[in-house]
């Protein structure tokens, strides 16, 4: 893995219904769009960034009600098909054809959307701890009503009891051997996003109002790379479903890992990633 010293431009471009999305470029070389999870921002690929753009042009972008991205009234505008045509339009600005796309968690599902809608814009296909969706009705229902209450006490509570209650989740309990400076990091990024555009984000985009997409991936034709942490049993079980429904995909299961592989194991992310993409672009010729 190489690091370089670029300079990140920090770009906002407007998209549709005077939405505007910020966009953290650098590096060189094909274009490698990144998405993040929710609660998180550009900020959250700061040590991928270093280790691959100088090989990548890196665009990072806020997903909408988080970063420095606007954050809408309506709950309707952060829905992910919506965002997937938002990604387009940043794209048609940039002056980019096709991407490599990476996303996690969020953005994995975000990523997913994207490639249904816009496969023809997209090289390769990178998704860490990602889910196709919720595909049972009760279990569907449940996570509807879980998210549309948590929405409600974002907003009637503030960003600083969120974020506190959000890390006490047992979701990022392979997370408490880290650093306490990464750790501290991570929430200090959290509490900049405001607390109307998380509550938005659960209501227009969080995994009961998305409709599952997992009868839709055969259709594809996108080399795929599935990571997830091995102490995220959830995860890697649907890595493995998404693995038999998706044609070209392959899984990489990272050990001592929980949900977010990035954070936790970032040398081993950064390889995985690095050596994916170099293939793809040997077998396929460089995209632009």
């Amino acid at each position: 893995m190489r690091g370089t010293t670029s300079i990140p431009e920090q770009l906002d471009i407007d998209v549709a219904d005077a939405l505007r999305l910020h966009v953290v470029r650098s590096g060189r070389g094909a274009p490698l769009l990144l998405l993040h999870g929710f609660t998180g921002s550009a900020e959250t690929w700061v040590p991928l960034r270093a280790s691959l753009e100088s090989q990548f042009t890196i665009l990072a972008v806020d997903l909408p009600g988080h970063g420095l991205s606007d954050s809408p009234a309506d709950p309707a505008r952060f829905a992910l098909g919506a965002f997937a045509d938002d990604i387009a339009h940043v794209l048609d600005a940039l002056g980019v054809e096709r991407v490599a796309v990476l996303g996690y968690s969020l953005g994995g599902r975000a990523a997913l959307q994207f490639v249904l809608r816009h496969s023809d814009r997209v090289a390769a296909l990178v998704l860490e701890s990602t889910s196709p969706g919720i595909v049972d009705p009760v279990e569907r229902a449940a996570r509807l009503a879980s998210d549309m209450a948590l929405a409600d006490t974002i907003e009637r509570d503030g960003i600083d009891a969120f974020v506190a209650r959000w890390e006490r989740l047992p979701l990022w309990d392979s997370q408490e051997t880290l650093p306490v400076e990464k750790r501290a990091r991570v929430r200090t990024q959290r509490l900049r996003n405001l607390p109307q555009g998380l509550a938005n984000s659960l209501r227009g985009a969080g995994a009961g109002v998305e409709p599952p997409v997992i009868e839709r991936l055969a259709k594809l034709r996108v080399p795929t790379l599935l990571v997830a942490g091995a102490l995220d049993a959830k995860y890697t079980a649907l890595a493995r479903i998404v693995e038999a429904s998706l044609p070209g995909a392959h899984r990489a299961i990272v050990s001592d890992a929980g949900h977010a592989v990035h954070l936790e194991r970032p040398f081993e992310f950064a390889d995985l990633v690095e050596r994916f993409l170099d293939g793809v672009s040997s077998e396929t010729g460089q995209w632009r």
